[in-house]
């Protein structure tokens, strides 16, 4: 199952955005192929060592999210970003798509953070920031239908589904974050806690901002 995209026809604005962020992750992506792992260890968030100097690693909060373990891992993250965000900046506007963005992400890291608060494991990966979209999505627009490419065929499905099957990708992705909630996990994995912290914070900071069940938007 391939998503494709969604009824993008009740689009007030260009989601500049969406695509300045895309483009972001794909630049530091490249950014941190090049330069290797001294890269991923300076700018990624590695809870021991936020735990030794909170203010001076602070910066990594944001640096962290946009960074990914792997093609795979960005891609995923990008599709969906691309697919969904667009929907929801319309609906926030830009600045505070930006913020929500942003705060989805950190809600994310501190979620995992919460459960693995020793771990020297590296923690990248914009899946928390992007789980939060899905989330605003799941409540803003909760008829939506997503077209994905299954089989040699289009077919129309619900964006619960299409959101589901993210989960699942993300299962199976290779993503360079903490993988158990043990203090003594040493191998990476998927960050489970930072989607289900994501995605709590897109719910409520939609709600919050957006209001609940905004018009269908079906094909």
């Amino acid at each position: 199952m391939f998503p494709i995209g969604d009824d993008d026809s009740a689009l007030r604005t260009t989601p500049v955005v969406t695509y300045g962020l895309i483009a972001i992750n794909v630049l530091v992506f490249l950014l941190e192929l090049n330069a290797g792992d001294q890269f991923i260890q300076d700018w990624s968030f590695i809870p021991s060592r936020f735990n030794d100097d909170p203010a001076g690693n602070l910066p990594t909060l944001l640096t962290a999210m946009f960074m990914h373990g792997g093609w795979m891992h960005l891609f995923g993250n990008m599709l969906y970003l691309y697919i969904f965000g667009d929907n929801i900046e319309d609906r926030f506007g830009h600045v505070r798509f930006l913020a929500f963005y942003l705060a989805c992400g950190i809600a994310a890291t501190f979620a995992q953070y919460y459960v693995n608060s020793g771990s020297s494991i590296p923690n990248v990966g914009a899946s928390g920031a992007i789980a939060g979209v899905l989330g605003a999505y799941i409540l803003l627009f909760p008829h939506a239908r997503v077209d994905v490419f299954v089989i040699r065929q289009i077919v129309s499905l619900p964006a619960l589904a299409v959101i589901g099957f993210w989960i699942v990708l993300q299962l199976f992705s290779s993503v360079g974050s903490i993988a158990r909630t043990d203090e003594t996990a040493d191998v990476g994995g998927v960050a489970y806690m930072a989607h289900v912290g994501g995605f709590v914070a897109g719910l409520v900071l939609a709600f919050l901002l957006g209001g609940r069940g905004g018009p269908s938007r079906t094909i």
